[in-house]
């Protein structure tokens, strides 16, 4: 990659046409190493206020997790499992004492000083790789539905209005350990974009209408375009809508250092 180059980022929240937001995400800048970046969704079920506090309790265990690790001796792959594991214990410890069921999924990338960069999931809010506005990977739900894809059953298009697109097979708070899908990038490159979001969002776009949206626009007003067009397609019915995207990008020849441009203060978040 050349040196002249910039992480810009930003989130997007809106409770769309639910009556309570259940989905967090946030992007947190490592305290002693501004380019370790962790960008983390959490998508929360389970009534009125158990699924809010299980996607709390990811951002939370993130946090504190991400807070402790050490970007020069930590294995990055090892932070994602822990915050996964410890998330999913929590939440659990939760329904326990207050009888609720509390359940979250989780979509969190991890970038390293060197470009590297990680990233986890859990359940069926997905993180999508592009370059130059090209698809290069997303992650796969773990979902009822995606079972269906896969072995042929249905397509993708037929997915997003299947009846039962909301049955997940695994995630964070549920009786069994959540199947959380690692996988890696050996080394980040200008033109990269990095893009976490829960189904609210996903399910009314192509990939090829993300790729153009985060390729054509800046982070924040990517993020802000995403986040108003999703709840518009819904037609009165969307819902919570969470979007942490990462854009790698030239800088002008006149500024040479290398920087971070942090937006995690920008949402678009109008619950009450």
């Amino acid at each position: 990659m050349p040196t002249n180059y910039r992480l810009t980022a930003a989130t997007g929240l809106h409770k769309g046409d639910r009556q309570y937001q259940q989905d967090q995400v946030a992007i947190f800048q490592h305290h002693r190493s501004k380019e370790c970046v962790l960008g983390i969704v959490a998508d929360g079920m389970g009534g009125r206020s158990g699924g809010r506090k299980a996607a709390d309790q990811v951002l939370l265990t993130a946090r504190q997790l991400f807070e402790r690790f050490d970007p020069e001796t930590d294995k990055p792959e090892q932070l994602l499992h822990n915050i996964v594991k410890d998330a999913h214990l929590v939440i659990r410890l939760t329904a326990v004492s207050a009888e609720q069921e509390p359940h979250s999924t989780i979509a969190a990338f991890l970038i390293m000083p060197q470009n590297q960069c990680h990233w986890i999931h859990a359940g069926d809010s997905r993180i999508y790789y592009f370059q130059w506005g090209r698809l290069v990977f997303r992650t796969k739900d773990h979902s009822y539905v995606q079972s269906l894809i896969d072995s042929g059953e249905i397509s993708e298009e037929e997915a997003n209005n299947h009846p039962n697109s909301n049955v997940l097979v695994g995630c964070l708070g549920s009786d069994i350990d959540p199947p959380a899908t690692a996988y890696s990038i050996a080394k980040l490159e200008v033109g990269d974009v990095l893009l976490a979001c829960s189904d609210g969002l996903w399910s009314q776009f192509t990939p090829q209408e993300l790729g153009q949206t985060t390729q054509m626009l800046n982070a924040r007003d990517a993020a802000m375009f995403l986040v108003n067009k999703a709840n518009e397609r819904a037609g009165g019915s969307s819902d919570n809508i969470s979007v942490a995207i990462i854009k790698i990008e030239p800088l002008p020849a006149e500024q040479p250092q290398q920087t971070l441009e942090q937006r995690t203060g920008f949402s678009t978040d109008i619950s009450v």
